[in-house]
């Protein structure tokens, strides 16, 4: 896993964008990956832990598999 941080967030389509060195440009996530309780949306500067694999997903050459929330520091 990975760390990174949520550039955007379009919870109308349940997609966004996390960025991490290890995903130059960007690594799309769609809601359904997000590994969370309740409600699976994230936010725009949220911190997350990811898993992911290379595979060309509207213009991002990453895609998560596992999203969750980053361990508090």
């Amino acid at each position: 896993m990975v760390d990174g941080v949520v550039r955007e967030w379009r919870p109308d389509e349940g997609w966004g964008i996390i960025d991490s060195p290890e995903t130059p440009g960007g690594c799309w996530a769609h809601f359904s990956h997000i590994q969370m309780p309740g409600y699976r949306s994230l936010s725009e500067g949220d911190r997350v832990r990811f898993t992911w694999e290379r595979g060309w997903q509207d213009g991002y050459s990453f895609r998560a598999v596992t999203v969750l929330a980053a361990p508090e520091k």
